[in-house]
């Protein structure tokens, strides 16, 4: 089995608690090994990353981290440590001790320091992240480590937002690093449309071990995403590709339980390799997710959810929907319907700072 992981990694407005819990109670059963906190919202993982999370956080994600447990379910963290790589100094290294040391006392099986949607343009950049990997290396009790690079895809997108990369970036974070800890990856594209075995296999030639790939989709954040509801079964990642990672986390759309469809189709890919057939993929996880009527009715609208656009779709259309998925919105992926239908996952400023 491929190593299976949700990694709650999107902008925007945060899953609940209860929401989380019931992801992981789902996907387990289907093979899904890992499960990794890291919403862009929570700035005390970002921007404000030294100081430490209120109580009632605290004690949520300690009661995650045992929910995990009792599903077989890894669970981990991931840290943003906001430009820590232009100053690693005693001070920063004393916050960065008691964040980790926080977590330790939660329970966390995997931890992923987040090097992503930073500025990287600066000279020595590798070297400064590989020094603070092996130093949280030395300080955390988590048994996987992983690294998300500055520049971890080949969009052409990442260099005209973050600076161009330093020469070589790839290839020296590779060789300096420690072949233990792993590195993220999402592929040629920040979001990508497919991967195939050749493309991981070079990465994995530059990065000197397989990526473990983040995977963006279904996520849906952000001002254009968000008029879509990414619900089609996964394409694009055949099973072949499983000889070439380290594993594959997904990053999940604003929906929870809507999202379950597609990751659990993707488990089903895997499994069932060449024979995998993604329409009766979809089918079979929307039946699991939805029970049987609804799954239909989704299926009946999926043009409409997922390819026209919210804004698109207009007013009226919109307002047939509602009425169609009404009878059903004691289901939660009803629910979430009808509360994008509505407007109520478009992203809003507060939503991105911090972040």
């Amino acid at each position: 089995m491929t190593n299976l992981g949700v990694i709650e990694g999107f902008y925007g407005a945060p899953w609940s608690w209860e929401a989380r819990a019931r992801c992981v109670a789902t996907l387990a059963p289907h093979g899904y090994g890992f499960y990794l906190y890291a919403p862009k919202v929570d700035a005390c993982l970002r921007r404000r990353w030294t100081e430490p999370h209120p109580q009632a956080e605290q004690d949520a994600l300690a009661k995650l981290a045992a929910h995990c447990r009792t599903h077989n379910t890894r669970f981990g963290v991931g840290l943003s440590p906001y430009d820590l790589f232009r100053a690693f100094n005693d001070e920063s290294k004393a916050a960065l001790k008691d964040k980790l040391a926080f977590f330790d006392s939660i329970g966390c099986d995997e931890l992923a320091i987040l090097f992503d949607d930073m500025r990287g343009d600066m000279e020595g950049l590798a070297h400064k992240q590989i020094e603070i990997m092996h130093w949280c290396a030395a300080h955390t009790k988590a048994h996987t480590l992983t690294l998300c690079p500055t520049y971890y895809s080949d969009d052409p997108a990442l260099p005209r937002f973050f600076g161009a990369p330093p020469a070589n970036y790839l290839e020296d974070l590779g060789r300096g690093l420690d072949p233990r800890i792993q590195m993220f990856w999402t592929g040629p594209e920040v979001c990508s449309r497919e991967f195939t075995p050749g493309h991981l296999a070079r990465v994995g030639g530059a990065m000197k071990r397989k990526p473990l790939l983040w995977d963006n989709y279904p996520v849906n954040d952000g001002p254009r995403m968000s008029q879509f509801l990414h619900l089609r079964a996964f394409t694009g990642r055949p099973a072949a590709i499983g000889a070439h990672i380290a594993g594959h986390a997904v990053n999940p759309a604003l929906q929870p339980t809507l999202s379950l469809i597609p990751l659990i189709s993707l488990a089903e890919s895997y499994a069932r390799g060449d024979a995998y057939d993604y329409a009766e993929a979809f089918t079979r996880a929307a039946t699991d997710v939805c029970g049987d009527d609804l799954a239909a009715l989704i299926q009946r609208h999926l043009n409409a959810l997922q390819d026209t656009g919210l804004d698109a779709l207009g007013e009226e259309t919109r307002g047939k929907l509602k009425a169609r998925f009404a009878p059903h919105a004691a289901n939660a992926a009803a629910k979430e319907i009808i509360a994008w239908l509505d407007g109520k996952d478009r992203p809003t400023p507060e939503m991105f700072e911090g972040a």
